[in-house]
């Protein structure tokens, strides 16, 4: 067996130490290599801090967002190649890019208003509870988040539950100017959602019900002005359509006769004296025949039939009653034989040609309805039926026990289509408001005395703003006061907005009477 060299012992002892020395000194090296992430999170107030998959800071405890544009099984990047929205604090994006929802350009997660620098490490816990308590300004009071009316000057314990006392800005604060401010985590964790105030074209489609009726100013009713019998009858059924000027009865009436025979008899007179030298006589006899042409013309005798009794010289044992207008007869009340007396209605007849229908409309919906607006009229049985009209008239008063108001509707019926008393439903097409400044009906607060929205004037801070209310769609208000078009407001969680900036306003009125109490002590 060959025995080493002492040298070369020592030589292998040596590098063999080199080599385990160079293992420790690079072992931190290779341990540095960054981790890589397939679904990567990060907070927006640290970004710093990431994960895989969603959760919470482990700083602030707010929800992670997910860092959009970022390429699975790579390293988190930088800070700064970290971009975040100007309307949308928690979204984020690794590179610079736009705003998906609102096409606003991102800027650096840096310049954003609710990042949070990064602070230097502090192994030491009690240097680190010291720096906590140093960032507490001076003369801060405490409150409890349960029982906000206790309030104490200096750290402690609620004496109802017992719960850790915190600083009373440490969620929210009121201004003077009545604003609230909101720390970006209670804004994430209750949901406030915003959206800018627009200039928009505002209508809205009213549907109703409605009951076809007659035209009123399209009936005609026949009665005779003196008494007699029906001695001859032409339209004997309801429904039959007549022309105006048909004939519909022939009426014998011993008033008619005479008044007829009076007529002659002044018409001979008249011929007889016309030669006469004595112009009392002539204008005697003219007066007479012109009276007696009077009398009969009263009774509802045309010229026509006048003229024939004068040319033929005969008189005339029945009169005919002729149709006054074109129509439909709706109602009947003449038998052949039958007698009649003077104001008596024989016949009802009806234009059908053109209709009414009366449609009812809710009061909150009146200040869309005009006189001239297009109606669409739809039947519920036949769906291929449906007419355009227009409102011609609406009526000053409204039922008491619906709540709505009448408005009449003109409609052409040529076809005769529509029948009265069918019910319809109706369709309104209201005019456009040109350029409303409308909002979201989601973010308008409805107290009775008065109507608010909150307005975002940045930094987490907000403003209750008084406002006037015009027309109502389905999805909007305009605003007629109080309101321009650019404005941001909230459409989600105002009403804990509300809660907050009320519970504040009532915290500044507590602080402002222990002031007031400890100056009167002193």
């Amino acid at each position: 067996m060959k025995i080493l060299d002492k040298n070369k012992i020592l030589s292998v002892i040596i590098l063999s130490s080199a080599f385990v020395l160079f293992l420790l000194t690079s072992a931190p090296i290779i341990c540095a290599v960054p981790p890589t992430f397939d679904d990567a999170y990060v907070c927006s107030m640290h970004p710093e801090i990431a994960n895989e998959g969603s959760g919470q800071c482990s700083d602030c405890k707010m929800a992670l967002s997910k860092l959009n544009g970022h390429k699975s099984g790579t390293p988190l990047p930088s800070v700064s190649n970290i971009y975040a929205s100007q309307d949308n604090m928690m979204y984020v994006h690794e590179g610079p890019g736009k705003d998906p929802n609102t096409g606003s350009t991102l800027i650096p997660i840096t310049e954003s208003p609710i990042y949070v620098p990064p602070k230097p490490d502090k192994h030491d816990h009690s240097s680190h509870q010291e720096q906590e308590e140093a960032e507490v300004p001076e003369g801060t009071l405490y409150t409890c988040g349960m029982h906000p009316d206790v309030i104490q000057e200096e750290p402690g314990t609620c004496p109802i539950c017992a719960m850790d006392l915190t600083p009373m800005k440490a969620k929210g604060s009121a201004s003077s100017d009545g604003s609230v401010q909101i720390d970006p985590v209670t804004l994430q964790n209750i949901g406030v959602t915003t959206s800018l105030v627009e200039s928009r074209d505002l209508s809205v489609e009213l549907r109703s019900n409605g009951i076809v009726t007659i035209a009123e100013d399209l009936e005609y009713r026949v009665n005779p002005k003196v008494s007699g019998w029906i001695e001859k009858l032409y339209v004997n059924v309801t429904g039959a359509e007549v022309n105006k000027g048909d004939a519909l009865l022939e009426i014998y009436s011993p008033q008619l006769v005479s008044a007829q025979e009076e007529y002659m008899v002044a018409a001979k007179n008249a011929k007889l004296l016309s030669g006469s030298s004595l112009q009392r006589v002539r204008t005697t006899s003219q007066n007479l025949i012109e009276s007696a042409r009077r009398r009969l013309e009263s009774w509802d005798v045309s010229d026509d039939q006048i003229d024939e009794l004068e040319r033929s010289g005969k008189v005339k044992r029945t009169l005919t009653i002729f149709s006054p207008a074109s129509g439909v007869v709706l109602h009947k009340n003449a038998v052949e034989g039958g007698a009649v007396k003077a104001g008596m209605d024989l016949f009802r007849i009806v234009d059908l040609n053109s209709i009414w229908v009366d449609a009812q409309v809710f009061e909150n919906e009146m200040p869309w309805v005009h006189e001239g607006d297009a109606v669409e009229i739809v039947s519920p049985y036949d769906p291929d039926l449906s007419m355009e009209g227009h409102i011609e008239y609406i009526y000053p008063f409204l039922d008491k026990k619906t709540r709505t108001a009448k408005v009449r509707v003109v409609v052409p019926n040529s076809r005769q289509e529509l029948k009265p008393d069918m019910h319809v439903d109706v369709r309104i097409n209201t005019r456009t408001s040109k350029d409303a400044v409308a909002i979201p009906k989601s973010a308008l607060i409805r107290s009775g005395k008065r109507d608010i929205v909150f307005v975002a004037i940045g930094e987490g801070r907000f403003m209750p703003n008084e406002v006037k209310i015009g027309l109502e769609t389905d999805d909007y208000f305009e605003i007629t006061f109080g309101l321009s078009a650019g404005t941001k407001v909230v459409t989600s969680a105002q009403f804990l907005l509300d809660s907050e900036s009320k519970l504040q306003e009532a915290i500044q009125r507590r602080l402002r009477q222990r002031s007031e109490m400890k100056k009167n002590s002193q």
